[in-house]
C-alpha cells in the first residue's frame, strides 16, 4: 500500500503541475500581454485558447484531483498519517481551485469561445477578461499549494 500511495502522489503531482504551470504562465505572461491588445484580438485569441484548453486540460486536472484523493486514502491505510494529511491539504486546495474555475473562469471561457467561433465581438469582452484575470493569481497560488503538499506527501513518512 505504501508503494501505491507514493505512485498516486506522484501521478497527482505531475498532473497538477500541468495545471499549475498553465496558471502561472497565464498570471505572469498572458495577463499583461492581453492588456496591450485590442478587444477583437483579445476575444479571438482567448476564445481559441479556451477552446483548446477546456477540451484538453480537464484530463490532467481531473487526474490530479482523483489521484490526490486516492493518495489520502492509501497513505492513511499504509499508516502514513502525515503524508495523508499533506495529501488532504493538496486535495482541499484542488477542490477550492475547481470551485473558483467552475464559478468564475469557465463561464468566461464559454462566452469568449462562442464569440471567437462566431466571429462576434462581445460588447463586454474587456470586462469578461478582467473577471477571468481577477482569479488567475489565486488559482496559481492554490495550485502551488497543492503541488507543495503533494511533494510533502511523497517525502513524509
Amino acid at each position: 500500500m505504501n508503494i501505491l500511495s507514493h505512485a498516486l502522489a506522484g501521478i497527482a503531482l505531475i498532473a497538477g503541475a500541468v495545471i499549475y504551470g498553465t496558471d502561472v504562465f497565464c498570471a505572469i505572461v498572458q495577463r499583461p500581454a492581453l492588456a496591450r491588445v485590442d478587444d477583437r484580438t483579445l476575444t479571438s485569441m482567448m476564445g481559441r485558447v479556451h477552446e483548446y484548453g477546456d477540451r484538453r486540460l480537464p484530463v490532467p486536472g481531473v487526474l490530479s484531483v482523483i489521484a490526490a484523493a486516492l493518495t489520502v486514502v492509501t497513505a492513511a491505510i499504509a499508516g502514513r498519517a502525515a503524508a495523508a494529511a499533506a495529501a488532504g491539504a493538496a486535495l482541499a486546495a484542488l477542490v477550492v481551485w475547481l470551485i473558483i474555475y467552475l464559478r468564475i473562469s469557465a463561464p468566461v471561457n464559454r462566452t469568449l469561445t462562442a464569440a471567437a467561433a462566431s466571429g462576434q465581438l462581445p460588447p463586454d469582452a474587456r470586462s469578461l477578461q478582467r473577471r477571468w484575470d481577477s482569479v488567475i493569481t489565486i488559482r496559481a497560488i492554490l495550485q502551488a499549494a497543492a503541488v507543495a503538499a503533494l511533494c510533502a506527501a511523497l517525502a513524509l513518512p
